[in-house]
């Protein structure tokens, strides 16, 4: 292990953080404190005792208490958006955690065990997954000594993704109608693949007569440049239907965005959600879907056009390998063609070569 050490402090956005090497010599960091001094003393009461393999006393605090903090901490790291995810992950356990002391939650393995049984289905691995994060991150600093929700459910295995039920021409139309201003939405999402965030950050100076260009995306009140990923930058072809819903809005002088509210504001996708989509959709008697289901649309549209995984990868944004893993069985078809280029490519190459010879 490194000699002894009083690491290095440094500045955050919301506080201090500290790095340090641990046993192995690797450089290690972490943020949150509120001050140099609170971080070095965790580092010399908590870490380094910890490397030294003595037992740390756990400290004093609830779970309420340590989950402020630790959002605190991510807030200075993190995406606006992540941390709101948290938030709301979070959530679950703090209603029914969140005023013990993070001692006695140490010791409640089954009463954890039947929390998670009772977590809506689908979104129990992302749930438990940051239940987990938090646990052991309260682990590292020295409020418990293991973390009561692994112990309680040792593999978080991801849900079966769902069928991918993508909208006809006839449910677009109906929903389009029902949406009203909003209806060209919903045609653009589905004949081009776009993020719902992508969609509200799309602007008209990214469009011209055969394509658009995805360059950045508004997501929690945050416009963000380039996209997801780099990857995500790209250019998009635009259908003739594409172009007739785009035509169909307003180009205002107060907003450079293509879809914005009555007050100038870009699409808040969350209250879209709630406030547009889900009433439209019921009363257009379309079974429930979500508004990224329109991006789905595009991607199984343009499979049984023939578009290959490589070009839709482009397209969409994102990786051939996730294309394959979501869409790549809607792909069918692809060996017949595919046998059927080679086929009349090897015909013409061998006819053309007999007739040199002479056969």
């Amino acid at each position: 292990m490194p000699a002894e050490q009083r690491g290095t402090t440094y500045r955050t956005k919301v506080g201090y953080g500290i790095r340090w090497c641990d046993e192995s010599g690797t450089r290690r960091r972490r943020s949150g404190f509120k001050s140099k001094t609170a971080a070095r003393k965790w580092l010399e009461t908590v870490e380094l005792p910890r490397m030294r393999g003595e037992s740390v006393a756990p400290r004093e605090t609830t779970f309420d208490a340590f989950c402020d903090d630790y959002i605190s901490e991510k807030a200075a790291e993190r995406e606006k958006a992540t941390v709101l995810t948290i938030k709301a992950r979070l959530k679950y356990a703090r209603d029914r955690f969140g005023a013990l002391p993070m001692r006695e939650l140490e010791t409640m393995v089954p009463e954890i065990r039947t929390w998670i049984t009772s977590l809506p289905e689908r979104s129990t691995y992302g749930i438990l997954g940051v239940t987990r994060q938090v646990l052991d991150a309260a682990v590292r600093r020295g409020y418990m000594s293991q973390n009561p929700a692994r112990l309680a459910r040792e593999k978080n295995s991801q849900p079966k993704p769902l069928e991918i039920v993508p909208f006809t021409h006839a449910e677009l139309g109906a929903l389009a109608t029902e949406l009203g201003p909003w209806g060209p939405l919903a045609i653009v999402g589905a004949e081009t693949g776009l993020r719902p965030s992508e969609l509200a950050g799309l602007e008209w100076s990214d469009i011209n007569d055969t394509s658009l260009i995805v360059a950045r995306t508004y997501v929690a009140g945050e416009l963000k440049p380039y996209g997801k990923t780099k990857r995500a930058r790209r250019r998009v072809p635009l259908t003739s239907r594409a172009r007739e819903a785009l035509n169909q809005m307003p180009r205002r002088i107060d907003t450079p965005a293509v879809f914005a509210s009555p007050r100038s504001k870009r699409l808040n996708v969350h209250n879209f959600r709630s406030r547009e989509w889900v009433p439209a959709i019921e009363s257009a008697g379309i079974p429930h879907r979500r508004i990224y289901d329109l991006r789905h649309t595009f991607a199984t549209n343009a499979l049984d056009k023939g578009v290959t995984l490589f070009e839709l990868s482009r397209f969409m944004g994102t990786s051939v390998e996730l294309i394959d893993q979501t869409y790549g069985h809607l792909a069918e078809g692809t060996e017949t063609r595919v046998l059927a280029l080679l086929e009349t490519e090897s015909t013409e190459r061998f006819g053309h070569e007999a007739n040199r010879f002479g056969h």
